[in-house]
């Protein structure tokens, strides 16, 4: 009778947590895709089947913003990770002085508002901000570059920024696995020649493959997400040319003429395109769970 009551109580927990989970996430999810089978202005919606679908194939600003994501995605991902992990072992070194303010410091960036820091990088980047001046100063331009007004400078300026908020996130997850790793292992590896790069590769990097598989699907679907550098810094300009995936379906719900069914279709690819590249990175990393 009371392994019975044990169990009662604790499917009662479960189906508590069941019922949050399936209102707050499952729900929604459900609802969107209903929503992105209908179409029209506003609250004035018919159902189109997959028409939405369809018309994205044919949108030329849901191309652009779907390979600027990409691009953001292919290049600020690897190189965030590897400074994350640079950073990370270098962190962990216990000869090294003052490593609680450097881990500070490169951590901080993460906790910053999402708006201040963009706005920030918005003025650091202007034509008379303090990059332009620091370049000046060194003499290694003549002329102030056109951060925020050029295409791939612009997309540039994006990619600096979301380094350096999420550098120092995915170092503490990489450092915190490190300072669990027996120091045997390195010892041992030191006696047998082992070089520091050597004991990189072949400890480090698989001690840490789970956490790596981790960062980097987070670090994915993130990216996947961008919305607040784009919106703050240049505001998708110049033209499209930075606009990613969420900004395009918050034009379509806000700025442009109202139409929440395709807005919904555009999100829903987001929702694919994590699946997708989820599903590669574990298959990347041998992962078979």
């Amino acid at each position: 009778m009371t392994r019975l009551k044990k169990n009662y109580i604790g499917w009662i927990f479960i189906l508590l947590s069941v019922l949050g989970i399936g209102l707050f996430y499952f729900y929604p999810m459900v609802q969107a895709f209903l929503l992105s089978l209908r179409s029209g202005m506003g609250a004035n919606l018919e159902f189109v089947g997959f028409d939405n679908y369809v018309r994205l194939f044919s949108d030329p600003t849901f191309i652009t913003s779907l390979t600027n994501t990409f691009i953001y995605l292919l290049v600020q991902v690897p190189v965030m990770i590897l400074l994350a992990l640079f950073f990370s072992v270098l962190l962990n070194d216990p000869k090294l002085k003052f490593r609680g303010f450097f881990r500070t410091a490169i951590f901080l960036p993460a906790v910053t508002s999402l708006v201040a820091y963009a706005v920030i990088f918005k003025y650091l980047f202007g034509n008379d901000g303090l990059v332009n001046e620091f370049l000046l100063g060194m003499n290694l331009i003549s002329t102030p570059l056109n951060w925020l007004s050029d295409p791939v400078l612009a997309k540039i300026t994006i990619i600096i920024a979301i380094t350096w908020r999420w550098t120092g996130y995915n170092m503490i997850f990489y450092l915190s696995a490190l300072q669990n790793v027996d120091k045997s292992m390195y010892e041992a590896a030191r006696i047998d020649g082992a070089s520091s790069i050597q004991q990189f590769f072949f400890i480090t990097i698989p001690l840490l493959k789970p956490i790596i598989l981790f960062t980097s699907i987070v670090s994915t679907i993130g990216t996947l997400q961008l919305f607040d550098e784009v919106m703050n810094i240049t505001n998708g300009g110049p033209g499209n040319a930075t606009m990613s995936i969420s900004m395009y379906i918050y034009n379509l719900s806000f700025e442009y003429t109202p139409d929440f069914g395709y807005a919904a279709t555009v999100s829903y690819v987001i929702v694919v395109l994590v699946v997708i590249l989820s599903f590669l990175q574990f298959r990347v990393a041998g992962d078979r769970d």
